[in-house]
C-alpha cells in the first residue's frame, strides 16, 4: 500500500519504515528534515512543519497516501488538523501510549478498557483526547486504528533510569559508580525493544480487523528496577550496580525539576494485556531486555554519545540522603 508516515526519523518510526519497506510498501516520511536516520533508499522524502495546515494539506494531496501513520500527535488541535487533511484515506494509525490511562491502574495487567480519568499527566489527558478525535472520525474520515507503546526503547535512543533519560547514567553504571533508585526498587517496569513495536504497526497497515481498534504493544517480559539496573550493568560487563534506594515523595520534595517522569511514569507497578495485539496484529515479543539494551548501549558507544558519570548533580543528591539516613539512624543508636 502506499502509505505516509509523520514523522519516519523518530525511535520507533525508524523501525516502521524499515519494517514496512520490506514488507513491500510504498513508504514517504515526511518531516522537517532536521533529524538523520539510517532509512532504506526505497523511502521518499517530504519536509516541512506537521504544525502547518497548509503544508499538511499539500502533502496530503501530492502524496496521496492510503494509509497515514501518525507518530507525532501530541495535541488535540493538530489531530484535527490531520482529519481536515487525510479526510478520504484508507487508514489512519495514531501511535498513542499507555499513558492515557489513569494512575494507578485499578488491575494489572491492563485492559484496553482500563480507565482513563482523572489523567496520569497532561501529555497523558492529549493523547487521549487526539484518540477520541481520530475515532470520532472514524467512519467518515477514515478507518481509524489506535496503538499505545509503552517504554520503547532500542539503537538511537537512551537507555531510561529513575532521574531520566540522561545518558550519564550508563557512565555511572560502568564505572561503579551508585546509581539512584526509587522506592526499593521493587515496582515493575517492562521495555519493549522498538522493532517489536514497529512490527505491530506493520500489520496493522491495511489490517481491517484492526479498524476502530485500540491496541497495547508492550513489554512481555516485566521485571522489578532491581533487575532493570542489573540487566543493564551485566550488558556493559560492569560490575553489580551500587543502588541507593530513595523514597519517591523525598526525590519529588528535593530535585522536582528532574523527577517528572518519575511522578508520571517510574513509581507505578503497571502490567499490560497485549493478548489483543497478538490475535489481530501478530504481535510477537521477540528481543529479551537483556539483549536489547545491549544492542542500545553498544550503539550509543558507538556514537560516542555516552556522558560522562558526573553530569548531573547525582552525587549531591545521594550525599544528601546518605547523611539524613545516617543521622536518623543515630538518633535511636543505643
Amino acid at each position: 500500500m502506499d502509505v505516509l508516515i509523520i514523522g519516519g526519523t523518530g525511535l520507533i518510526s525508524t523501525g516502521i519504515a524499515r519494517q514496512a519497506v520490506d514488507a513491500g510498501h510504498d513508504v514517504t516520511a515526511f518531516h522537517r528534515g532536521e533529524t538523520d536516520a539510517d532509512l532504506p533508499d526505497a523511502v521518499a522524502h517530504v519536509h516541512g512543519d506537521r504544525n502547518d495546515d497548509e503544508r499538511l494539506a499539500e502533502v496530503a494531496e501530492s502524496v496521496d497516501p492510503e494509509v497515514v501513520i501518525d507518530m507525532v500527535c501530541f495535541s488535540p488541535d493538530q489531530a484535527e488538523s490531520a482529519v481536515e487533511a487525510f479526510d478520504g484515506v484508507e487508514q489512519f494509525v495514531f501511535c498513542s501510549t499507555v499513558d492515557v490511562y489513569h494512575r494507578p491502574l485499578e488491575a494489572n495487567p491492563a485492559t484496553e478498557e482500563a480507565a482513563r480519568h482523572p489523567p496520569v499527566s497532561d501529555y497523558g489527558a492529549d493523547k487521549a483526547e487526539c484518540e477520541d478525535v481520530f475515532f470520532e472520525a472514524g467512519g467518515d474520515a477514515f478507518a481509524t486504528t489506535v496503538i499505545r507503546p509503552w517504554s520503547t526503547y532500542g539503537e538511537g535512543g537512551p537507555v531510561i533510569h529513575t532521574m531520566g533519560w540522561g545518558t550519564y547514567y550508563l557512565d555511572r553504571v560502568r564505572k561503579g559508580e551508585p546509581v539512584i533508585v526509587h522506592g526499593g526498587g521493587a515496582t515493575l517496569w517492562g521495555p519493549c525493544h522498538r522493532d517489536d513495536v514497529a512490527g505491530a504497526f506493520v500489520e496493522a497497515i491495511g489490517n481491517e480487523t484492526a479498524y476502530g481498534e485500540a491496541y497495547h504493544v508492550t513489554s512481555e517480559e516485566v521485571i522489578s528496577w532491581n533487575q532493570y539496573h542489573e540487566y543493564v550493568a551485566d550488558a556493559m560487563d560492569a560490575p553489580e550496580p551500587e543502588m541507593v534506594y530513595i523514597p519517591t515523595d523525598k526525590l519529588v520534595a528535593a530535585v522536582p525539576d528532574r523527577t517528572d517522569p518519575l511522578v508520571d511514569h517510574f513509581q507505578y507497578s503497571t502490567v499490560f494485556d497485549n493478548s489483543k495485539a497478538k490475535r489481530d496484529l501478530d504481535f510477537e515479543y521477540t528481543i529479551p531486555f537483556r539483549e536489547g539494551v545491549e544492542r542500545t548501549i553498544d550503539d550509543l558507544e558507538r556514537r560516542d554519545a555516552i556522558d560522562d558519570a558526573d553530569s548531573e548533580n547525582d552525587d549531591e543528591i545521594i550525599a544528601a540522603w546518605r547523611d539524613s539516613t545516617a543521622s536518623f539512624v543515630e538518633a535511636f543508636d543505643g
